[in-house]
């Protein structure tokens, strides 16, 4: 939508950990923390991984390393440090400094959806503004017609009904919120998306919607994303790969289902019986 930006060559990756350890810094009475440990894997254009977890094991982390976003930590809290090997997004090396120029390239250019994007919507803007707003923020003049056609098409997209476009996100329930803050991480056409959990709170028909549109995005655009999830469906149906983390270390990388036979490491066993009990 707003070019300008040479295309990534698909043969590179538009991501890369390589052999990438992270650290949260001692501040207070707290140590420091040790929270990714050696994980390498790439992200291609026009590719889909999947990140698999138990709560603690980096996922969210390796989330907000990934996308820049620890490198403009605004809030009062520990930013991770990236102490061992290297990430790359779209060609730049992220454990030095990045350039403000570059960085804003960047994230215009990637997409970040945290864990609690749905509780960050800013309560004074309606729906439709708060998915305007990263558009509207890099140019104020931008024809207001136009704007609102891809804020409906995007809102069709995930599901939203165009009644709630006036609606303030008091008035939405987690569910409603969460499709919000997806359809605002779109807005912008990103080449590169990172989610955190993008389908919590939301029904299975609004589930498979979001899958289809990840598909969609994938198969058109050539949109690369890296997407930390529990929906089983998401990872069978939508990732070309998974990869499995264990307490901050890569314990699997391989399609989903290659890795819910793999019995090697004990929480790939606990994950291929929850699976099969419906419990995950």
């Amino acid at each position: 939508m707003m070019g300008g930006m040479q295309p990534v060559p698909d043969s590179d990756p538009v991501l890369a950990a390589s052999d990438l350890s992270i650290t949260y810094p001692a501040h207070g009475a707290s140590p420091d923390h040790l929270a990714v440990n050696g994980v390498s894997f790439t992200l291609h254009s026009g590719e889909i991984v999947g990140v698999i977890g138990e709560a603690g094991s980096g996922k969210s982390t390796l989330a907000r390393v990934l996308s820049t976003e620890f490198k403009s930590v605004r809030e009062k809290r520990v930013a991770p440090v990236i102490t061992g090997g290297e990430a790359t997004l779209l060609g730049t090396p992220l454990r030095g400094r990045v350039s403000k120029r570059r960085l804003a390239e960047l994230q215009f250019r990637t997409a970040y959806l945290p864990q609690d994007a749905a509780m960050q919507l800013p309560a004074e803007y309606t729906v439709e503004e708060i998915i305007a707003l990263p558009i509207l923020e890099r140019d104020k003049r931008f024809d207001r017609k136009v704007l609102q056609r891809h804020v409906a098409t995007l809102l069709d997209s995930v599901h939203m009904p165009f009644s709630h476009m006036d609606s303030y996100p008091f008035e939405l329930s987690s569910g409603q919120r969460q499709r919000v803050a997806i359809a605002r991480a779109l807005v912008l056409g990103p080449h590169v998306l990172i989610a955190d959990e993008p389908t919590t709170g939301i029904d299975v028909t609004t589930r498979e919607a979001l899958h289809e549109l990840l598909r969609a995005l994938r198969d058109e655009k050539g949109l690369a994303a890296l997407v930390i999830t529990h929906d089983f469906a998401l990872l069978r149906h939508v990732t070309s790969r998974v990869v499995a983390l264990h307490r901050g270390s890569l314990v699997g990388l391989d399609e989903i289902d290659a890795l819910l036979e793999d019995r090697g490491h004990p929480y790939l066993s606990a994950l291929s019986a929850n699976e099969e009990g419906g419990i995950a």
